[in-house]
């Protein structure tokens, strides 16, 4: 490869590979910042920003997943509808009751960049595969 020229991928060029990472015993945002490393592609050699380049990733176990302090408690997740009396807030604790892969969903997708926040991002997070248990049905995927 030549230094004095910019490289970029091109699409026919990315080899996307599938990744199993089990989520048990995992703190939330050490391993929410290792998914979106992958996802982005920021591991691999032909890194480029612009870019969906990264693997696709299977969270298994997502109900394993740890948080530090007391934020099982005390982290509140707020989503607004866009009424008036529209905003909700759910606690970390209500959230890993009802949908666990919510938890890791929510992590990863504010993990990224703020300039990625558009259709790239949508496309980065459509590789992201979360399953509650340790059953999921991308085997074939992964075993190759």
């Amino acid at each position: 490869m030549d230094m004095n020229k910019t490289f970029f991928l091109r699409k026919e060029d990315a080899n996307p590979q599938w990744r199993l990472i089990d989520a048990s015993g995992k703190v939330l945002g050490r391993l929410a910042t290792e998914i979106a490393n992958i996802l982005r592609g920021k591991d691999q050699a032909e890194f480029t920003p612009h870019t969906h380049s990264g693997d696709y990733v299977v969270v298994i176990n997502a109900e394993k997943i740890v948080l530090t302090g007391n934020k099982l408690n005390d982290k509140v997740y707020l989503s607004y509808s866009g009424y008036l009396g529209g905003q909700k807030s759910r606690t970390a604790r209500e959230i890993m009751e009802k949908t666990p892969e919510k938890l890791i969903e929510l992590a990863v997708k504010r993990m990224l960049p703020r300039i990625n926040k558009s259709t790239l991002s949508r496309l980065i997070l459509k590789k992201l595969k979360v399953y509650a248990g340790s059953k999921h049905p991308h085997v074939a995927q992964i075993s190759k």
